[in-house]
């Protein structure tokens, strides 16, 4: 699986981005250093598709397969985009508190620790539904890190298209996302203009 090795909290002042987006608390000791170099259009663009990128923890190739399963939904092309996003397995894990960042979702995902619908899932970039239930498998309930991650989590909210049973470490996908919901600091109609071209 491909990673990007990079300082997280240095990409993140690369891409203007706040760590909490991605469940990391500390701040950087660095200063952003504020570039007053006019970005042309493309720049811009490139950009938001970066920081998506990013923050979901996506490679280009799915990243682009992601972009055309979305321009041939019917709705907003943007707005499809972010939904589909978000309902990556790992993505819905860190939701749901399983996880306290990002990549710690996607490594307990791929380490085999969740079923949907009772079916074990170690494909982080796995697409829930509305419908599916997301679980922690009954013999990794004693995952100290999932543990920790709920007692950590505890009280803050879940979103509302998914419904937690935090005694029995599983969730509901009650709908899909909306827009207004996904509180991730991207303009993706500049994405959407990015592809278009």
């Amino acid at each position: 699986m491909a990673k990007n090795h990079g300082p997280i909290l240095k990409r993140c002042r690369s891409l203007d981005i706040d760590p909490t987006y991605l469940g990391y608390s500390k701040k950087s000791k660095k200063a952003s250093k504020k570039n007053h170099k006019k970005v042309s259009e493309y720049g811009l663009q490139l950009k938001e598709k970066q920081k998506t990128k990013f923050i979901y923890g996506v490679l280009e190739k799915q990243f682009r397969k992601y972009f055309e399963m979305a321009s041939n939904k019917k709705g907003i092309t943007g707005t499809n985009l972010l939904q589909i996003l978000e309902s990556r397995l790992d993505n819905v894990v860190f939701r749901l508190g399983f996880a306290m960042t990002r990549p710690q979702a996607r490594q307990l995902v791929t380490h085999g620790n969740f079923a949907v619908n009772g079916k074990k899932v170690d494909i982080a970039s796995y697409l829930v539904k509305p419908g599916d239930v997301v679980s922690v498998l009954e013999n990794k309930k004693d995952n100290p890190v999932i543990k920790e991650s709920v007692e950590k989590t505890a009280g803050l909210a879940i979103p509302e298209w998914l419904d937690l049973d935090v005694k029995n470490l599983s969730a509901k996908v009650v709908r899909v996302v909306n827009r207004e919901e996904i509180d991730i600091p991207v303009e993706e109609h500049l994405i959407v203009e990015l592809y278009s071209k």
